[in-house]
């Protein structure tokens, strides 16, 4: 029987409280026993990947005692509830069904009398039948002529995801002669936004994607009606280049202004999206439906592996746990998401919102309020970059703040230059065993200003390459993470009030149904 308690009442969470912090990363990080260490302290995951926390503030006394806390707080249970269908979203009455949509173990789901595997797995089959028709040339503009560019038109999660996910594959895609056509993406009602995206599309050959679950979305209405003048004053049939994702009981479902609709539904949040329809469809225009599949076939096997019930053995669990560790009881309330590859620069953009929309809450799943922090602050830029613009403060601000780390072996270009001795690949992937050994171990320094106090902890999602799978297994590993994080704090990561007061107030004052602060601020803005 799956209990909910708060984490504060869990007898494992007070063990936890009483341990000392006595784990020194410049002592336990330095000669053979380092290196050994490293070794150990690894699990291994699908896509090729390995988790690696041999650099964290952990020890064996430790990790038993966080074994203890997984156990207690029941995180394989709930996981295997929430991936046999219970309402896990106590907020909304909702399943949550995101893992459902990449063939995950567990029963068929019921919902709204239908059967929701098979009903993903059927928007999956009718994406990959219309992407094979535009590639094939069976489905062209009204001039017969086929399609090279196709533009998401969405916010946040219809946004972020897909995005990050295009960016991660596209060269990857272009190495190995799979991408199909090339993606863009327009989400912020700015109108720069989409004119600079529409300065650089040939209009008649591309398909836009229109992304909203209930077809009211204001900020994506606004820039689909953009488009849609652009398409109209340069003489083309609006219906022959639009297709939208949407919810089938939106007005936008049985449209004859869409060349193609395809569904999603309540049971998959926004930041949850980019293994449905959402991300499906244009990442199978982009690069076929079976690299889609792969990227699939990648969070699936992450999937099963989250779904172990020993956190020695699960990626994910033991990531949150650690951070839950840091947050609750180091007290570190931030963590830098560095990716060494420049194909995940939106990464952590995306996460951004997967972490923080989920998990910034402060209360209860019973909506009681809580005497300890959740969630945590995500931020991040990909290395080197980051490397000198923000590490400063990594490396000697007065705040402690906790790093993951991703990186490859080889880079997804068979291009590569050698200078003074080794590949850019080479220094790319140097830089990032040093940083983690100088953020670990610090350095003594006479002069102060070159002191560095080390004790920075850090993990590293280390592959081989950044192919469709293990990019599959990365974001999988991230979704699952932050569902633990949620279900140890007893928190609803899956629902999102905090993001509707701001579309409430906004209505107001766009209808000028304002006063006070938000009526002088209206005016400010010339509205």
């Amino acid at each position: 029987m799956v209990s909910w308690n708060n984490l504060d009442t869990l007898n494992a969470y007070s063990q936890l409280l009483e341990t000392k912090d006595d784990v020194k990363l410049a002592e336990v990080m330095a000669g053979e026993s380092g290196a050994e260490r490293v070794a150990k302290y690894a699990i291994p995951m699908a896509g090729g990947l390995t988790y690696h926390y041999a650099a964290k503030k952990v020890n064996d006394d430790i990790l038993e005692k966080l074994c203890a806390l997984a156990k207690e707080a029941q995180l394989a249970e709930k996981f295997e509830e929430l991936y046999n269908g219970a309402v896990i979203n106590t907020t909304e009455k909702r399943h949550v069904l995101h893992q459902l949509t990449r063939g995950q173990l567990g029963k068929d789901v019921m919902a709204d009398g239908v059967n929701k595997r098979e009903f993903y797995k059927a928007q999956q089959e009718k994406i990959a039948d219309f992407a094979g028709k535009v590639h094939s040339g069976a489905i062209t503009n009204e001039n017969g002529e086929k399609f090279n560019t196709v533009v998401q038109i969405g916010i946040g999660g219809s946004d972020l995801g897909p995005r990050a996910i295009y960016l991660a594959l596209e060269n990857w895609a272009i190495t190995n002669d799979t991408l199909k056509m090339k993606a863009k993406f327009i989400s912020n009602v700015d109108p720069d936004d989409p004119v600079g995206v529409l300065r650089d599309v040939d209009l008649a050959h591309a398909l836009f994607i229109v992304v909203s679950k209930s077809g009211t979305t204001l900020e994506t209405l606004t820039n689909e009606l953009f488009v849609k003048d652009a398409l109209e004053k340069a003489g083309l049939d609006v219906s022959k280049h639009m297709l939208a994702v949407t919810s089938e009981t939106s007005p936008m479902a049985k449209n004859s202004g869409y060349l193609a609709a395809f569904f999603m539904d309540d049971y998959i949040g926004g930041r949850y999206s980019t293994s449905s329809a959402v991300g499906n469809t244009i990442l199978a225009l982009a690069f076929g439906p079976d690299i889609f599949a792969r990227f699939l076939d990648g969070m699936a096997a992450e999937d099963k592996i989250a779904a172990c019930p020993d956190p020695m053995k699960n990626p994910e669990m033991m990531d949150a746990l650690i951070s839950v560790y840091e947050r609750n009881v180091l007290g570190y309330g931030i963590t830098a998401l560095l990716p060494y590859s420049q194909a995940l620069s939106r990464f952590p953009a995306h996460l951004q919102q997967a972490s923080m929309e989920s998990n910034g809450k402060s209360v209860n799943r019973f909506g009681e309020p809580m005497n300890y922090k959740t969630g945590e602050v995500i931020f991040g830029e990909p290395g080197t970059n980051g490397q000198h613009s923000f590490y400063q403060l990594l490396h000697q601000g007065t705040d402690i703040i906790p790093l993951q780390f991703v990186g490859f072996r080889k880079s997804q270009n068979e291009k590569d230059v050698e200078v003074k001795g080794s590949t850019s690949q080479k220094k790319l992937c140097a830089n990032v065993a040093a940083q983690m050994v100088a953020f670990a171990c610090g350095k003594d320094d006479e002069n102060p200003a070159k002191c560095f106090a080390g004790e920075r902890p850090s993990s590293i999602i280390i592959g081989e390459q950044l192919t469709p799978e293990a990019c599959g297994a990365l974001l999988a590993h991230y979704e699952n993470k932050f569902m633990f994080q949620g279900f140890l704090w007893n928190i609803n990561s899956f629902d999102q009030e905090g993001v509707q007061l701001g579309k409430v107030l906004a209505t107001r004052v766009l209808e000028h149904n304002t006063d006070g602060a938000l009526k002088g601020f209206a005016e400010l803005l010339g509205v």
